[in-house]
């Protein structure tokens, strides 16, 4: 543990290493020797695998271990890391508590399906690591409660997963919306358009011996195994996550906590239809938020809005003297019949990103939070958490804000928190 401890300071007061890359993948980077980072990642599927190569291609980072309920995945992704770094030495894991225990990792990275992410954060936290976890940050309100909680108790790094945050486009919004130049922003209207696939049946049967069935529904409701809902199908089932909505809801909300940080939550209101087949997230959702100085409207179609026409997904703000509508990578703005896509003139005031991973590993060393910290991540969460509450009892709720309660309204206070199966409540909610 001594050693530990030494190891720790050394990365806490090191130089800082900076990359400048950007928020997407890339591939062809080889790590310097040097002191680095020791990371583990657990889950590996489609996005686990990406964050793998992400941290791979660090210079101060070493990938030690790799974490999968399904060892073909872990499999695919040590031969994925040889290909980087031929000499590894990363061990495989199907049960993360095993990561857990080795004193010898620094951080951990999590792309399990949501209903893993809060009880292996707080784990993590308690056994002495730092985390980078894929979003949505939670399954509840609660949840993130607790989270915050254990990061403070334990003095913790986290990182979202939020990797469209380290882009230049919503910083540069960011700056746009807080120069004023655009007036007081009254209102915003955010979409995803798109439903969820049609999962015609389900062919329940014994799971594959390599996966464990059991570990991977963790504290979800117990169920038959069933290929069509796991890994990637996992997020259109609610007893895992929720849909098209909460699989997005962080990417392009992301844009309007970094800009305006919306506060004093009034009021909830969804509706929306059930999805075809077997799945049971919404097909569509749109949802009307009343916050104390701002009304934020969410739909599954393009809003009859200047400049939103084509794009799948985006987010317009209207303010008092001019418009101004973005996407991930575009923005669009119209002020005194005139279409710009900058205003020079305002300055850039916001740090950029040296890139969404090497922020992390960056924090990790400097002991300072990083972009997409915890407590941010929580407050963008939560009305993504209440609008599921108002579409399940399809009807529109009041919220106080300072108590992070429903008013008066024992059902929907009890969605808040969603029970874990006893045998896998391993945090003692």
């Amino acid at each position: 543990m001594n050693k530990l401890i030494k190891r720790r300071d050394f990365l806490r007061y090191s130089a800082l290493t900076t990359l400048g890359m950007q928020f997407l993948p890339f591939t062809g980077l080889k790590a310097a020797c040097s002191d680095r980072v020791r990371v583990a990642h657990i889950g590996l599927g489609g996005m686990g695998l990406t964050h793998m190569n992400w941290f791979a291609n660090l210079p101060d980072t070493e990938i030690v271990a790799l974490c999968d309920v399904d060892e073909d995945h872990a499999k695919k992704a040590l031969a994925q890391l040889k290909k980087i770094h031929p000499d590894t030495k990363a061990e495989i894991y199907t049960d993360f508590r095993h990561v857990l225990d080795r004193q010898d990792i620094d951080a951990v990275t999590i792309a399990t399906p949501d209903h893993w992410h809060a009880q292996i954060t707080i784990l993590a936290f308690q056994a002495g690591k730092d985390v980078y976890c894929e979003k949505p940050l939670s399954c509840s309100v609660r949840e993130g409660q607790l989270m915050l909680a254990s990061q403070i108790e334990h003095n913790k790094i986290f990182q979202l997963g939020t990797q469209i945050h380290a882009g230049d486009n919503y910083h540069r919004v960011a700056e746009i919306i807080q120069s004023g130049e655009l007036g007081k922003i009254k209102t915003v209207r955010l979409w995803k358009t798109g439903e969820p696939p049609l999962i015609q049946s389900l062919t329940h049967q014994t799971p594959p011996p390599n996966f464990n069935w059991d570990m991977w529904l963790g504290p979800a409701p117990y169920s038959e195994y069933a290929p069509e809902k796991c890994h990637f199908n996992y997020r259109y089932f609610m007893d895992y996550s929720g849909g098209v909505f909460q699989d997005f809801w962080c990417h392009i909300a992301d844009v309007v906590w970094l800009s305006i940080a919306p506060s004093g939550l009034k009021s909830i209101s969804a509706n929306g239809e059930k999805s075809d087949g077997m799945g049971d997230t919404p097909k569509w959702l749109d949802v009307d938020f009343k916050f104390s100085e701002l009304d934020l409207h969410w739909t599954s179609t393009v809003p009859d809005v200047p400049g939103a026409e084509g794009k799948g997904i985006g987010a317009f703000f209207e303010g008092t003297k001019g418009t101004l509508v973005c996407d991930y990578s575009n923005r669009e703005i119209r002020i005194d019949g005139q279409v710009l896509s900058d205003i020079p003139e305002i300055p850039k005031s916001i740090t950029r990103s040296p890139g969404h991973q090497q922020n992390f590993i960056d924090s990790v060393k400097s002991r300072q939070q990083p972009e997409s910290k915890l407590e941010y991540a929580r407050q963008m969460t939560l009305p993504m958490h209440l609008a599921m509450i108002s579409y399940k009892l399809q009807k529109p709720l009041k919220w106080d804000s300072k108590r992070e309660l429903f008013k008066k309204d024992a059902a929907a206070n009890g969605l808040l928190w969603r029970p874990y199966r006893e045998k896998w409540n391993l945090i003692g909610a």
